[in-house]
């Protein structure tokens, strides 16, 4: 009976439902994958060839990938800089590109990889497919006991969804330009393709207008992107194969504008940037003919600058508040019969779409922009529900989903990788479905710093790539786990802090290299998701310390999620090895408490986790009390369960605004043991 269940276990967190070698642990999955049983070996002379018709944008990024490889191996490659002259068919890696491609949506980025004993081959329509090869030749250098190689593989290989990608906001934190860079370069390593910048909000306008100068001079304080920047930015994503679309976010979450240019104001007051975050009544003045002037001025300056055909302005979360406090909207409304402000907000998209098209640029916007009398030419980026990305594409706007996205909420990695854009149980029509063109993970940056938004992005990110990339029956969770923790230290490799940085802000903490103590209650905590951190959005502003047990505590933690699932598997199978497990986990949790005391008494920071680390001590007890009398199949004593129960929920109580992420592991061994 127990090798049953174990087999039935091991089919519900093991069985694939797909068709792939699992020895490899490519993310995201190929559409096709065949192992050949050849290995090509990597020496000293390894090269690589470009054939066909490329851009420059294929030699730059075949160099880079060479010097990642040889980073890596260290086998100091002879071959520099490829060029045009590196044209050998001969070469250990060949590159065959057929043209150059555009760098905007529907593109070309399909290839095919062969991988045999003598030769690896790419090939690819566009260098923007042959650059996703490169990417997952990356992936497959593999070792064994004579060094380095590359498995023998045949895959052909192309995305799902067109547009896949990564909001960045730049204004609620601000994010420097070394944020950006290794933020574009693990993008590129899971075949995303498209930054989205926020960069202008209540807090900040992050950049340079020569046009309007007082937009950055008087709301930025300092922090903003130069024009060159902005250049350096999009040349560095284009060689990546990476589209940079801005976002300017108007009529509302604008106050960075108003203290600047106030006459664009719906009501006269003294404007600053805002500190705290959340949703303000301040808004343009969607009325006035010089709003519509400075807006043409702004977007033919800024449309100029960007290259990409999207242009995205926002349009979400205006109150109408103040344009309700304004006798002359009111009266404008009046005279054009208008009953609500979504009325002049319709209005207001209206005008502002010539103003665009005649700077060749397509509108995109957030969900709230989807009401009657919306012109068809934009697109339609879904967050408040799916709802809206159904109903935008039943009407034949172009969407992209957002909603299950929020990886700044931190939700587990699985929640985001199983939620589709379309989903098995669509409703939509197959030519309905040809309006979703993909999806963004949104990364707004509240609750962030450069030092720890890396931990908010990575790896999660990496699972709705392949989300958007691979086929919707790729969608087994333990693999993408499994998968997930060796794409973590790649994009480590690639410059992404996301691990590295935990050790820093454990010793910052703990005030001592000392952090035992500290990095146990770490791994099995998590920060409060959704928006229960800032709960009322009163608590944190833009200058708050972000330097806290809830800053180093990361989202899906593997201690307490593994341990979460072997304590299922073992309830219902009694696993000898999986006992072993367990309760080495819970005797270290047990022990912990007083010398995370002791870590306290030299960083008073961390008093408000005291809470957390005395519970953890008291329910990992009972656990293993539990697994105790499981053990000798005898019953708790009267009341065991009732008090264990109380226990466990005083356990659930958050303390530093994080919490324990093993309590409902523990009630489960408690109610098992009580049987």
């Amino acid at each position: 009976m127990i090798k049953y269940i174990l087999f039935c276990f091991s089919i519900l967190y093991s069985a694939p439902s797909f068709s792939q070698d699992r020895t490899f642990d490519l993310m995201p999955v190929p559409k096709a994958i065949k192992s050949t049983g050849d290995r090509f070996r990597l020496l000293k002379s390894f090269s690589i060839g470009v054939i066909g018709n490329p851009s420059d944008r294929i030699y730059k990024e075949a160099s880079r990938s060479l010097r990642r490889l040889d980073d890596r191996m260290g086998l100091f490659f002879m071959q520099g800089n490829i060029t045009k002259k590196d044209n050998n068919t001969t070469a250990s890696l060949l590159i065959e590109v057929k043209r150059a491609a555009n760098l905007k949506l529907y593109e070309d980025e399909s290839y095919q990889l062969f991988s045999g004993a003598k030769q690896v081959r790419i090939v690819a329509n566009t260098d923007l497919g042959a650059i996703r090869g490169l990417e997952t030749l990356q992936q497959l250098l593999s070792t064994d006991d004579f060094g380095y190689y590359f498995p023998g593989v045949e895959i052909n290989d192309d995305p799902r969804f067109p547009w896949r990608g990564l909001l960045l906001d730049i204004t609620l934190h601000w994010m420097p330009m070394d944020v950006i860079k290794r933020t574009l370069d693990c993008m590129a390593s899971v075949k995303m393709n498209v930054l989205h910048l926020h960069l202008t909000e209540d807090q900040l306008f992050g950049i340079e207008s020569k046009v309007f100068p007082r937009l950055q001079e008087v709301g930025a304080e300092g922090n903003y992107y130069s024009q060159e920047n902005i250049k350096e930015i999009i040349a560095f994503a284009d060689q990546r194969g990476i589209r940079v679309v801005p976002e300017f976010d108007v009529p509302g979450h604008c106050t960075s504008w108003l203290k600047a240019y106030p006459e664009l104001a719906s009501v006269k007051r003294e404007y600053e940037l805002q500190r705290y975050f959340g949703v303000f009544d301040p808004a343009l003045d969607v009325t006035k003919d010089y709003t519509y002037e400075f807006l043409e001025k702004l977007f033919t300056e800024m449309s100029q600058l960007f290259p990409d055909e999207y242009f995205h302005i926002g349009g979400d979360e205006n109150t109408g508040k103040d344009w309700d406090r304004n006798p002359n909207i009111k009266e404008y409304m009046q005279k054009k019969g208008m009953k609500t402000y979504r009325e002049l907000e319709t209005e207001f998209i209206q005008r502002l779409l010539p103003i665009l098209q005649k700077n060749g640029k397509k509108m995109m916007g957030w969900d709230e922009i989807l009401r009657p009398g919306v012109p068809h030419d934009i697109m339609i980026q879904s967050w408040r529900g799916t709802e809206s990305l159904v109903e935008a594409a039943k009407k034949e706007y172009t969407a992209l989903l957002s909603t299950g996205y929020y990886i700044d909420l931190i939700q587990p990695t699985d929640f985001h990788y199983l939620t589709d854009p379309i989903p098995a149980n669509t409703t939509l029509t197959a030519e309905q479905q040809k309006f979703i063109v993909g999806g963004e993970a949104t990364m707004w940056t509240e609750l962030v710093t450069p030092e720890t938004v890396d931990s908010r992005i990575w790896p999660r990110t990496a699972a709705i790539a392949e989300r958007l990339w691979s086929a919707s029956t790729v969608n087994n969770v333990t693999d993408m786990y499994r998968r997930l923790d060796q794409i973590s230290l790649l994009l480590e490799g690639l410059g992404s802090t996301h691990i590295k940085n935990k050790g820093m802000l454990l010793r910052r903490l703990a005030n001592s290299v000392d952090t035992k103590a500290l990095e146990v209650l770490v791994d099995v905590i998590e920060p409060l998701k959704i928006y229960e951190r800032n709960a009322g959005d009163t608590m944190y502003t833009v200058f708050s310390p972000f330097t806290k047990i809830a800053d180093v505590a990361t989202p899906d933690q593997k201690i307490a999620r593994e341990f979460r699932k072997n304590v299922s598997i073992y309830c219902a199978s009694r696993d000898k090895l999986l006992e072993k497990d367990l309760l080495e986990h819970l005797s270290v949790w047990k022990e912990n408490h007083a010398p995370f005391l002791e870590i306290v008494k030299r960083s008073p920071v961390l008093t408000e986790a005291v809470g957390l680390s005395e519970n953890l001590a008291q329910i990992a007890n009972l656990g293993l009390q539990g697994i105790g009398y499981m053990n000798t199949r005898s019953s708790p004593p009267g009341g065991w369960k009732t008090e264990s129960l109380e226990i466990t929920k005083k356990a659930k109580e958050q303390g530093g605004r994080c919490d324990l992420q093993v309590v409902t592991a523990i009630e489960e061994l408690i109610n098992a043991a009580s049987k």
